[in-house]
């Protein structure tokens, strides 16, 4: 699975940009079941995100694990590459992360 960072964090600044506008409106009866699918659909998206990240931690482990028990189907550069995917990949979920809590932390400071 590839994770495609500045997608991510394109959708992630459009969702801001769509909270500020409705924040300056009241919500309507209809805008509050809408807000309950979208964050519905939020949640199914990151835990889609976050279940990836740990196949390519755990499928980097798989491969770790037959290179050091000497299976020669796998080599070094292999055994490297997945790691150095599953970092990366990691960092990002962390970076994402960061900017969740700090958009939350925005909102909650808004006067309501």
């Amino acid at each position: 699975m590839d994770i495609k960072g500045n997608s991510l964090y394109q959708e992630m600044q459009a969702m801001i940009g769509q909270t500020r506008l409705q924040s300056t409106e009241m919500p309507q009866p209809q805008q509050i079941q809408e807000a309950g699918s979208s964050a519905s659909e939020f949640s199914t998206m990151l835990k889609g995100a976050l279940e990836g990240v740990n196949d390519m931690q755990m499928q980097s482990k798989d491969l770790q694990r037959a290179f050091e028990m000497g299976d020669q189907s796998v080599s070094l550069a292999d055994v490297m590459v997945s790691k150095e995917k599953a970092g990366i990949a990691f960092e990002a979920t962390v970076q994402v992360r960061n900017k969740v809590l700090e958009a939350y932390k925005q909102v909650m400071n808004m006067p309501v």
